[in-house]
């Protein structure tokens, strides 16, 4: 007799996350010593020392449960962004708030809308809660809000946007984003994704804090992963509407941000230095990686981010192994669903000279 299945459909339907290669795995199948990670968007800088400082302090407290409510980091956050503390959102990495944006909101049979190669969440979310994925091509890497516009149905439940967007860079703009929020109805939430916001710098990019001050039905999510070199302890956070924020309180987890990162994302907020000197680098590094593309002859899409979307103009697979071979790891385009692309992650001046000398060595030999 056949078993009837035991797993959800839905389920069933899901491709688990694969993350980019880690440095301990790259040295253990090439057998190197000397491995540069340029493949997961993270700061070559590493945390604020402050940061440092306060693990090693919290560490002695870990047989404790934390802080539940997260008392001091979210009023801390609540003055920087100036917003009441009942309104700031607390998760572990922003990866799980948009899981509960999921449980709270998304119900089998809703729309979730999201460009094509979307960041995975976005997708595995709308899957798990047994929405439909509405993908939306973009134009030039950029978002098509207009086309946006146009799919939203009254099925349509979240809009997902990443603002500068991962893999490719891109931003959209203020005007853009007007556009489509005119065309959003009370019954959608707008999702801004803005994990790499610290590093934009074109004017033109928009205020996502003021729709929610407006009242908008928008949740505002960013991270201590990338300009706060945290991405080990993941701790994200978010802003939304007190509507919003009581129904997301509901549905997570209970101390779902641990003592150390609560600790470490504290101390962080108070080292402005340390934000100015990533951002710094990263201008220097894209301004770097764009000449030398361009000396090799490479079309690249310029970046509002910490990371460059390279078009190889051949299958990014073999290059990519090749690169492995030479102890660089950067991220393939295939899985955001462009087989010449890579993503390669700004580093510091030595990492970036050294990712540029190996890519030559593989095309051109």
């Amino acid at each position: 007799m056949r078993e009837k299945p035991i797993t959800r459909p839905c389920v069933r339907q899901l491709t688990p996350y694969t993350p980019g290669k880690p440095i301990e795995e790259v040295q253990r199948e090439f057998g190197l010593t000397d491995v540069v990670k340029l493949a997961s968007n993270e700061n070559p800088l590493g945390p604020s020392p402050k940061a440092v400082e306060a693990i090693c302090a919290a560490a002695a407290g870990v047989s404790l449960y934390p802080d539940n409510d997260c008392y001091q980091l979210r009023r801390a956050l609540a003055a920087k962004l100036d917003f009441p503390p009942g309104q700031i959102l607390l998760g572990h990495g922003s990866d799980e708030l948009i899981h509960n944006i999921g449980l709270a909101f998304i119900n089998p049979g809703d729309e979730v809308m999201m460009c094509t190669g979307p960041f995975s969440q976005y997708e595995f979310t709308a899957k798990l809660m047994e929405a439909t994925p509405v993908y939306v091509p973009m134009v030039e890497f950029r978002y098509d809000t207009k086309e946006m516009a146009r799919r939203l149905t009254p099925k349509t439940k979240v809009v997902f946007i990443g603002n500068p967007n991962n893999p490719t860079g891109t931003i959209v703009t203020r005007s853009e984003l007007a556009e489509l929020l005119e065309a959003i109805t009370d019954g959608t939430i707008l999702v801004m994704d803005e994990a790499y916001h610290e590093y934009a710098s074109d004017r033109d990019y928009p205020d996502s804090l003021a729709l929610v001050r407006e009242g908008r039905r928008v949740i505002v999510l960013r991270t201590f992963s990338k300009i706060y070199g945290l991405a080990g302890l993941r701790m994200g956070y978010g802003v939304t509407t007190p509507e919003l924020a009581d129904a997301l309180e509901r549905v997570r987890e209970p101390f779902n941000v641990s003592s150390v990162a609560q600790a470490a994302a504290l101390a962080s907020l108070d080292d402005g230095d340390q934000v100015s000197r990533t951002v710094a680098l990263n201008a220097e590094s894209k301004a770097f990686l764009y000449r030398e593309f361009e000396r090799l002859g490479l079309r690249y899409t310029p970046s509002q981010a910490n990371f460059v979307w390279l078009d190889l103009g051949r299958e990014c697979r073999p290059i990519f192994v090749e690169l492995l071979k030479r102890g660089v790891i950067v991220r393939t385009g295939d899985i955001f669903g462009a087989p010449t692309h890579i993503r390669v992650t700004t580093g510091t001046r030595e990492q970036n000279r050294r990712f540029v000398e190996a890519l030559a060595r593989v095309l051109h030999g």
